[in-house]
Order: structure tokens, then sequence, then C-alpha cells
């Protein structure tokens, strides 16, 4: 047997809480008074120079956020996920390392690189990002490295817009085959698609998390329209017998599952810092207190106690 020790935790390779699948990042966070705003835009000019007053570097990405907020509440997790063999490649193992994340299920990949530069408002926490990801298309290089897999107990899947549907309802219908629950998030490339393309998909998962603006797309209802006290999962026959969370911000978040309705609202903050990875937060808070006793209501509070906690720091983890 191999053991995998970092900080706290030792790693098996029997299996996983949770193996999370997505994009490992870069972030590197500038904030200044010289970024100056108008309402709800940065005035940057063409050809200007700008110094920063603040600088942070920290890993981000769908996949490491989700893996790090579920590793912070106890829970084995290695991340499936590309990273370069380039100069960033031993700051963000050293990252995941000092989160206690797996990197064995990774692959790495020379000529590939994948970051984001983040510019901060002084005043609401909201953020501009530049982002750069080298172009690939696959979530395994060799089919094989489908039995990755196995070692899960529960799977995630971030926002995968550039891997094809074909290959998602691949590594998808493996883990019914095996009987390992997921939960997925759709971004808004995704929701934009013919409804009749996601299906295979949607008929797979166990827990569907999505902001309301992506579940807007969606369903194509204008997101005004839609009736948050109803049960919308009737939109989408396919999620009948699913879990289906909407989250809406300062608005809080909403889940759907059997006949039950549940909403709770956001907890306020102090200080919104920086709202850079909110979203993946929440998931992460749900769906480390769903996997612990499938208690929904319960993880809804957790999604949003982890979420207010990264709102009030600078960084996305």
């Amino acid at each position: 047997m191999v053991l995998y020790q970092f900080k706290k935790i030792i790693y098996t390779d029997i299996m996983f809480d949770l193996i999370s699948i997505g994009s490992i990042s870069i972030d590197l966070y500038f904030q200044g008074k010289s970024l100056t705003q108008t309402k709800d835009r940065f005035n940057l000019a063409v050809g200007g120079k700008y110094s920063a007053d603040h600088f942070f570097s920290g890993l981000g990405g769908g996949g490491a956020n989700v893996a790090i907020g579920v590793a912070r509440h106890r829970k084995s997790v290695a991340v499936i996920g590309k990273i370069g063999n380039n100069q960033f490649k031993t700051m963000v193992l050293k990252h995941l390392a000092e989160h206690n994340i797996s990197n064995k299920l990774c692959t790495f990949k020379d000529g590939y690189m994948k970051i984001s530069s983040i510019l901060l408002s002084t005043t609401s926490g909201e953020r501009t990002i530049i982002h750069y990801e080298t172009p690939h298309e696959h979530i395994f290089d060799e089919e094989s490295e489908i039995s990755k897999l196995k070692e899960a107990k529960f799977a995630y899947f971030s926002n995968l817009a550039h891997v094809s549907l074909e290959e998602r309802n691949r590594v998808m219908s493996y883990l019914n085959k095996n009987f390992i629950p997921f939960a997925i998030n759709l971004g808004i490339l995704d929701c934009r698609r013919p409804g009749a393309q996601l299906e295979p998909l949607l008929e797979k998962l166990s827990v569907l998390i999505l902001n309301t603006h992506e579940f807007s797309e969606l369903v194509k209802i204008p997101y005004t329209k839609l009736n948050f006290k109803e049960d919308l999962r009737r939109h989408i026959p396919q999620l009948r017998d699913k879990i289906l969370v909407v989250t809406d911000g300062e608005k809080g978040s909403t889940s759907y599952f059997d006949d039950e309705i549940l909403h709770i609202n956001a907890l306020k903050a102090k200080r919104v810092v920086d709202t850079t990875g909110a979203g993946d937060a929440y998931t992460a808070g749900f769906l480390s207190g769903y996997m612990k006793d499938q208690n929904i209501p319960a993880a809804m509070q957790l999604g949003a106690k982890y979420a207010l906690r990264i709102v009030e720091k600078l960084g996305a983890n």
C-alpha cells in the first residue's frame, strides 16, 4: 500500500472521500488606487501603465478550489487536472500539499499553462479576471486512465466547457457503472447549449449546483421570470429524482429534492474583500456537509458559512 503524507492527513491508494475534476490555476491578484473605476468598470487606457498597491498569488481553478474547500472540512481529497511542467509547477504542488490535496491523479504536461490575472476593486471586493489556458480537450490523455475514478467515494465535475460532451458522458457513465455518486457544475457556455445535448449528463448526475444565471440559461427562461418558490426541476424532467441547488449571491440559495423546497439566506459579511471563488466555496461546503450524512439543509448552511469565510479574505482559498 502506497502512502501519500502531506500536512495533516495520510492518504492511501484505496479510496478518497472526494475526487474533484477540473482546472488548477495560478492566480495573480492586483489591487491599487491607480486602477480607477467608473460604476462597474475599471478605467484602463490602451498603452497605460498602472501600479498595484497590493499583490497576492494563490491557487485557483474550479477543480482546485472545491478540492481545497472539502479538504478543509476534514475529508480526504484528490484532484484530477492538468499541471504544466513549467516555472509554476513547484508553486502549484506546494499549494496542493499545504492544503492536503493529493496530486497523484493529475496529468503533468509539457507546454501547458493555466494562469489568471485578477484586478480587485478597492471598494467592493468585485474583480475583473484576465485568464489564459493552453487549449486542451480531454480530462484524461489515455482512455485507460478513467479507472483512476474507482478511488472515489464521491466525485465532482467543475465547469469543463472545453471538454466534449461525449467524453464527459463516458466518464459519468463509468461513475454510474461503479455506483459512485457525483455532482456537477455547468458553466454558462454549457447552459446555453440546446437542452437535448445535455440530457445524457443530466440523467446521470446525483447533484446539480448552478447559480441563478446559469440556471436561467439552462432552461431558456429570463432570470426575472423564474419563480424560485416552485420546484424548478419541472423545467428539466431529467432532474425529477435528483438534487438541484441554485445559488443567488447575496439572496442566498435554494434546493429542490423530492417534494421539498428549501431556502437559506446568505450570511452577511462584515467586509467583502474578494468575491473570487465564492461559488466554488459554497459548493465545497455543501458537498462536505452532504457527504457526511445527506442532510441537505445542514449542507446548505455549511456552504453559506464557507462562502462567507472566502469572501472575507483575499484569494479563492
